[in-house]
């Protein structure tokens, strides 16, 4: 039996993995579960999965959460909290959205566990960091993002176990997919009266806001090139991007031969975190099965680069190295937070991003430290950017 820790347990992520352990049966069992704030979530929780180890960020929830846990569970709260559920279990869930899921991160990896990745933020702004981490004995990270579980699928036909972090010598490609979002197909001039509402009607998936955003904007799909990078080990040359409206084909991998492989699976994020959870073996309920009776078409495009930047935005980060895809991701949850406020424009969104990016320092991380103050940095800037825009109105 694995354990499981679910950091970020009460969103999106989180709650699907619930599903996914109890579907699990005696092959899997939760021992702590995290969240920042959700305290009534948290206990309900608790309550169903009995774990040894419940943690809540926010210290002034405690009192009243801990009168509703479970007799012989230990409540912690903040960043010791997050750190303890990181280290208590086979496996680590990381669902915390944005930067914040950095410590979880490297917590679980300098532990030597296994880290199933949901937080893409924090292997893109901290990757220095993280690969350090990540040569822990011991430690991995098998990816809960469905475009990685799929290339990390695909790449364990070719190449076994060993599929990551170096490329086999047979890939020549990798082909992450993307929905095009609720705007495809749409000019920019089309896009410029776009709202909030609009922007979280994603056609094919129920994700959490800002995740939903950043498919509007394909700035998600940009963040997954650059997790692509970071975990497969091609270059950027190496992993385009090719717009599959109907979030069948998940990813793919070409092979020098001709030759390209590809998982499939309906729309269901329960399939990649128990791929994650159960790997290299497989939990044997079935999420995302899809029904060969019945008619099934496939359509394939190029992204449109003129009306959605932010995938080059990304693309040009990751290319920089260094700081870049810290002030990247920085810039973009500040520009995403601000829209989701009603204080920017969609168009904005990618216009704060270039202009954030324009400005970075190129100092490289080597720390921790280093990881927050380019963080810092390129929020401090890109607030003062949607301020200015806000101004200009």
């Amino acid at each position: 039996m694995k354990t499981v820790s679910l950091v970020g347990s009460t969103g999106s992520i989180g709650t699907q993995a619930v599903e996914v352990v109890e579907a699990a049966g005696d092959r899997c069992r939760v021992v702590a579960i995290a969240a920042q704030r959700s305290a009534d979530v948290l206990a309900a929780q608790a309550q169903r999965l009995r774990p040894e180890l419940v943690v809540v960020g926010d210290a002034s929830l405690a009192p009243s959460l801990a009168q509703r846990l479970p007799a012989g569970t230990e409540l912690m709260t903040g960043a010791e909290g997050l750190v303890a559920a990181a280290r208590c279990a086979d496996v680590v869930v990381n669902g915390v959205v944005g930067f914040a899921g950095l410590p979880v991160t490297l917590a679980t990896l300098q532990a030597g566990k296994r880290l199933a990745l949901a937080n893409k933020e924090s292997l893109i702004a901290g990757a220095p960091v993280v690969q350090e981490a990540r040569r822990t004995p011991g430690a991995e990270i098998v990816p809960v993002d469905s475009e990685h579980c799929a290339i990390h699928q695909c790449l364990s036909v070719v190449g076994g176990r060993s599929v990551l972090p170096d490329p086999h010598p047979a890939v020549k490609r990798l082909l992450v997919t993307a929905s095009g979002g609720p705007f495809r197909g749409r000019t920019q001039a089309e896009l410029a009266a776009v709202g909030i509402e609009d922007a979280l009607r994603h056609p094919t998936w129920d994700m959490g806001p800002k995740i939903t955003i950043d498919s509007s904007t394909l700035m998600n799909k940009g963040l997954e090139v650059i997790e692509a990078h970071e975990l497969f080990g091609l270059s950027y040359d190496e992993i385009d991007v090719v717009v599959h409206p109907q979030s069948v084909v998940h990813s793919m991998v070409e092979l020098v031969d001709g030759s390209t492989i590809a998982q499939l699976s309906s729309p269901d994020m329960r399939l990649p975190i128990g791929y994650a959870m159960g790997w290299p073996e497989r939990l044997d309920h079935a999420f995302g099965a899809i029904d060969w009776s019945l008619p099934l078409a496939l359509s394939f495009e190029p992204p449109d680069r003129a009306s959605f930047p932010c995938l080059d935005l990304a693309y040009r980060a990751g290319r920089e190295g260094g700081p870049a895809p810290a002030w990247l991701n920085a810039a973009n949850e500040v520009a995403v937070a601000a829209f989701l406020d009603g204080r920017l424009d969609w168009l904005g969104i990618a216009d704060v991003v270039a202009s954030t990016l324009e400005r970075c320092d190129g100092v490289p991380l080597r720390s921790v430290d280093d990881v927050l103050e380019a963080d810092r940095q390129a929020r401090a800037l890109a607030a003062a950017d949607v301020e200015r825009k806000l101004a200009a109105v």
